[in-house]
C-alpha cells in the first residue's frame, strides 16, 4: 500500500505535466495579421508575440506614448481581450 501512494502522486504529475501546453511561435501569416491589429491599436514596438494557452499573449507592447502593456488577444478574431499596463 505504501508504494501505491507515491506511485499514484508520480502518474498525476506527469499527467497534469503532458496537459500544460508550452509557448508556440504564430504562423508567419498570423504573426504579420496580429502586427497589423498592433499597429491599427497604437502600437509601435512589442517584444514577443506567441500562443499560450489558447490565448494570443504579446509581451511589452510599447505604445505612441510609450507605455508598456502585456496584451492577450483572441486567436479568432485578433480582438485585443485584455491589457495589462507593466
Amino acid at each position: 500500500m505504501r508504494l501505491a501512494t507515491p506511485l499514484l502522486a508520480l502518474t498525476l504529475a506527469a499527467g497534469l505535466t503532458s496537459v500544460a501546453r508550452a509557448d508556440e511561435k504564430l504562423p508567419p501569416d498570423q504573426q504579420a495579421k496580429v502586427e497589423a491589429v498592433l499597429r491599427q491599436e497604437g502600437f509601435t514596438k512589442w517584444k514577443e508575440i506567441e500562443l499560450d494557452d489558447g490565448m494570443i499573449e504579446v509581451d511589452d507592447a510599447i505604445d505612441a506614448n510609450g507605455k508598456q502593456f502585456d496584451l492577450k488577444l483572441d486567436p479568432k478574431t485578433l480582438a485585443v481581450v485584455k491589457r495589462k499596463a507593466e
